[in-house]
């Protein structure tokens, strides 16, 4: 038994350490790409929009389809495998590329290959800790470190020598994470997930649900929307790029112990009374943002983001997976995902770049203000609707 639970602490750490490598890859490449956009390729705000738009979009279809040939092979390590060598290939191609014409065509190839790294990674871990009832939370969190450290890594860097060294950067740590993979213990599926095409109809007659897309739409679009300008904008204040590394590793950092915390913060004070909050203290940043702060409080002003994200995320899944049939859970998460988040993360994306380019960087955040406090109204709306069925339930 004693060498058992060695064993399954072991596995544990090499996860722990595959998760660190991924988001370290992918917290290298992410914040820092459209300052090597905007600096390195002289693209304008609204052409960078238009490039970074295209992954959440892209991962909305190619999630799926890797999703089904996980399914179909019964080995999602294999394809994770797949999804990591297509992605360094693709990766240090990308670092060649000058022309607007490539860039798209490179763009999309590489969404379609790093959209499947998470959800495969996902798979095999959660298969894992629910076969020794551990914990998911802890294997995480070592990504959030991962990220945190990797853009400020990064940043300095590319001070040092050259923007586009994060496509190195980013190669390497996925070259680590396959070396890590191999490692990992096999996850062989056992049953398959009930057809996406299937549940969507049933999931959005559900004018609840349906509300809360719109809702997720809102809320986390803006924050994924961040993710693409605020190293812009930090620039814009005159940060350097180690000034966007450590506005990052804040971010990031302040998230988790949100996490940790975040199941009794819902319990004590209810899942809509959070996701309010969330929403409302998003808004407060983004308008914040828009009076041009210094960066030594904007810096301060990360630490929300600890709030917004770390407990939105745990808190928005509670409710897709509340409000949905047992047999419609799994497919409610993608469509969730796919719908809520994807589709928001585009729009906030690309209407950000050419109202950068119309106005300024920091009138997106008027927007993302706008569109959060949008959030706090439909919010309220699903509340009072509770609220109004429980006094009819009662009475």
């Amino acid at each position: 038994m004693n060498t058992l639970n060695l064993r399954e602490k072991s596995i544990l750490l090499i996860f722990k350490g595959y998760y660190f490598c991924l988001f370290f890859a992918i917290g290298s490449l992410g914040p820092l790409l459209s300052s090597y956009f905007k600096n390195v390729l002289n693209l304008s705000t609204s052409q960078i929009g238009l490039l970074l738009s295209l992954t959440p979009i892209i991962a909305i279809i190619s999630q799926p389809l890797w999703g089904m040939m996980s399914d179909f092979t019964q080995n999602p390590k294999r394809m994770l495998l797949i999804a990591q060598i297509s992605t360094i290939a693709i990766a240090l191609f990308y670092s060649t590329i000058t022309s607007f014409g490539m860039l798209l065509f490179v763009v999309i190839a590489l969404s379609m290959t790093q959209s499947a790294l998470i959800p495969l990674s996902d798979s095999i871990a959660l298969n894992y800790v629910q076969k020794i009832s551990g914990n998911y939370g802890a294997i995480r969190l070592f990504g959030s470190i991962g990220f945190a450290i990797a853009v400020l890594f990064s940043g300095k860097l590319s001070e040092m020598y050259r923007l586009n060294i994060i496509f190195f950067i980013f190669a390497f740590f996925i070259l680590v994470g396959i070396v890590i993979t191999f490692f990992l213990p096999k996850s062989n599926l056992t049953s398959k997930r009930e057809p996406i095409l299937k549940g969507l109809p049933i999931l959005l007659s559900n004018k609840k649900f349906l509300l809360f897309l719109f809702f997720a739409f809102v809320v986390f679009g803006p924050i994924a929307g961040n993710n693409t300008y605020f190293g812009l904008y930090i620039q814009s204040l005159g940060g350097t790029l180690t000034g966007v590394g450590i506005a990052f590793l804040i971010s990031a950092g302040s998230e988790a112990p949100f996490l940790q915390v975040a199941k009794k913060l819902i319990n004590k004070y209810g899942i809509y009374n959070i996701l309010i909050a969330t929403a409302l203290v998003s808004a407060l940043r983004w308008f914040f943002y828009f009076t041009n702060p210094p960066l030594f409080v904007l810096f301060l002003s990360c630490l929300t983001q600890g709030l917004t994200v770390g407990l939105f995320i745990p808190a928005a899944l509670q409710f897709v997976r509340d409000e949905a049939p047992d047999s419609l859970k799994a497919t409610a998460v993608t469509v969730y995902s796919g719908l809520g988040l994807g589709i928001g993360e585009w729009f906030c994306t690309f209407t950000g770049g050419f109202i950068s380019e119309a106005f300024s960087i920091k009138a997106i955040y008027i927007m993302f203000g706008t569109l959060s406090l949008i959030g706090v109204l439909i919010m309220q709306i699903l509340k009072k609707d509770l609220n109004i069925r429980g006094k009819k339930e009662i009475a």
